[in-house]
């Protein structure tokens, strides 16, 4: 599955067995759902991560405003009484806008590349918030507890002793993971998850750096330096980046599809 302007995707599973999870996602999604609600689904009345109760097709819904691709759209959580019904009237009213169905393997390809992480891959409990740049996710600067929170203000007061990392390469070669990180000529880590990016023409990987010399790791030191990862006995050059070379600045979540193919951002 690859990103094309005019199609939007639908990536249906189940939870618990008792309700299922429609998302609709992709720059016609918000068109399709209007044909089956009289819910506002604008971004003044329904802004990007809320929630809230919908009919859609004359069935009661609950719709979340989230994605996990990159794209706008929603995730639709049906009765399992009612998700056959519903999934065929979205498929039925996307079919004038290009609506396909899509897999796991469409989805991991679409969040790897816009850069959103995946448990038990980039995300271990072996890993922290801070480690994995993910401490907006913590109230830090707040007096609410939460578990962990000792460990992660010593963190913040010690260094930290690895920091996740995009890297893209233009070669077009897979890479499966567990791929060596080089930086400026030794050895600082491993590919935790990569894919192809469809939307940017690159294969994208994540994984964690570390100073072998010991030394905590910061942004000035993951920022610098030569990289290159290394695929069954070759090393092949990398580019860092910040965060995600695909729509830095989340347009697309909020419905803005001006920019062009590839959209690579030199951050």
């Amino acid at each position: 599955m690859i990103r094309r302007p005019p199609r939007s995707t639908l990536f249906p599973y189940t939870t618990l067995f008792r309700s299922g999870v429609l998302s609709v996602q992709g720059p016609e999604s918000r068109n399709i759902l209007m044909e089956l609600t009289d819910a506002d689904l604008s971004n003044e009345n329904f802004p990007v991560y809320s929630n809230r109760m919908i009919d859609v097709v004359g069935r009661r819904v609950r719709a979340l405003r989230v994605t996990f691709v990159g794209e706008l759209g929603w995730e639709l959580h049906v009765s399992s009484d009612d998700c056959l019904d519903v999934y065929q009237a979205v498929m039925h009213a996307g079919r004038k806008y290009g609506l396909v169905n899509a897999g796991y393997l469409a989805m991991d390809s679409l969040s790897v590349e816009k850069g959103y992480r995946h448990w038990h891959a980039d995300l271990r409990l072996d890993d922290t918030p801070l480690e994995a740049r993910m401490g907006f996710t913590c109230k830090l600067n707040s007096s609410v507890p939460f578990l962990g929170r000792d460990v992660l203000i010593k963190q913040q007061k010690e260094g930290l002793r690895k920091l996740l990392c995009c890297f893209t390469i233009d070669k077009a070669i897979p890479l499966l993971g567990l791929e060596a990180i080089w930086r400026n000529g030794r050895v600082v880590g491993h590919v935790r998850v990569a894919d192809y990016g469809f939307a940017i023409g690159r294969t994208v990987a994540y994984g964690y750096v570390s100073n072998p010399d010991g030394k905590p790791v910061d942004l000035d030191f993951v920022c610098t330096g030569t990289y290159e990862l290394e695929r069954m006995g070759e090393l092949i050059p990398a580019t860092f980046h910040l965060k995600s070379p695909f729509d830095a600045s989340n347009k697309r979540i909020f419905g803005n599809y001006e920019d062009s193919f590839p959209l690579l951002s030199t951050q």
